[in-house]
């Protein structure tokens, strides 16, 4: 039933029908669900007239009565090496008690392979969606193994931050889901940990950046695929981003003292995109081409 069920609900994805998918939702989802909507809506040209075919799902019990900060699950046979070809760990948080079930179904198009994963709650004897993911398996026209190759050479070039990079890519493209872990994720995770750069902002740890008289410090960085093309985004602390004006020259300014410092950057990517954010989160944009920051 559970698999039914969610390939039920995919054919209401690939018909675009949000309604009767929202009306099958759990309600804390169906009260939010403009993400699922806008996800729908992204991917349904992709999708449309397709038929999905589902993996063996995975059963997650949450006990206790109270919401789990950090719910861990390890499903499957782990050996003694850690995870094997079927097995998958799962960390969700704040996660309420109750029966779930994940889903990842398999959806090959014209524009090239998706899956669609849906966790769905046991509600009484039916089984809703409380979340859904969906994502292509190429990124820039390109796999996994693809990015972790480049990722590799790149190491041998002397390129570690490139390399790292583009590891992120490669693990982020071989998980059907960002809260799941396979044995695919894990040895591209032991493989690239040592490549992670000390003076990358990560783990909440922000760095500086000198750009002239000011000294931004960076939150993030991490690639993105916009389009076909694989960008470099990086987001820094600003007090106020209401000007946009002079917010956009803080932008202009961050990426050309990043590729400054990291010139090797400016042949893995095509683009950089320079995001300022609030403390309130709310932030301003601004993408430039590689051959534009001078």
């Amino acid at each position: 039933m559970l698999t039914s069920t969610a390939l039920r609900y995919f054919d209401m994805i690939a018909k675009g029908d949000t309604a009767s998918l929202r009306q099958n939702s759990i309600p804390s989802l169906a009260a939010d669900f403009a993400s699922i909507e806008n996800a729908v809506k992204d991917d349904q040209a992709a999708l449309a007239g397709v038929k999905a075919t589902a993996r063996p799902p995975f059963l997650l019990q949450a006990q206790g009565s109270a919401p789990i900060e950090r719910a861990e699950f390890f499903c499957g046979v782990f050996g003694s090496k850690g995870q094997t070809a079927d097995s998958a760990a799962f960390v969700l948080n704040n996660l309420p008690p109750g029966k779930y079930g994940v889903v990842i179904l398999d959806a090959p198009s014209a524009k090239g392979a998706f899956t669609a994963s849906m966790i769905l709650q046991q509600l009484g004897a039916e089984w809703k969606l409380g979340y859904l993911y969906i994502k292509s398996a190429q990124s820039g026209g390109h796999g996994s193994d693809w990015y972790a190759a480049r990722a590799r050479e790149f190491q041998g070039k002397g390129q570690m931050h490139d390399a790292w990079l583009y590891f992120l890519e490669a693990r982020n493209l071989v998980s059907p889901l960002p809260l799941m872990s396979t044995q695919a994720t894990d040895k591209l995770y032991d493989e690239s940990e040592k490549l992670q750069p000390a003076d990358f902002p990560a783990g909440g740890k922000t760095t500086d950046l000198p750009a002239g008289t000011a000294t931004y410090k960076l939150t993030a960085i991490f690639p993105e695929v916009v389009g076909n093309d694989l960008d470099l985004i990086v987001k820094y602390q600003a007090a106020d981003v209401s000007n946009t004006t002079t917010t956009y020259s803080s932008n202009v300014a961050v990426m050309k003292a990043l590729l400054a410092k990291y010139p090797e950057l400016r042949g893995a990517f095509v683009a950089v995109v320079a995001r300022a954010v609030e403390p309130s989160g709310r932030d301003y944009g601004t993408m430039l081409a590689m051959k534009d920051i001078k």
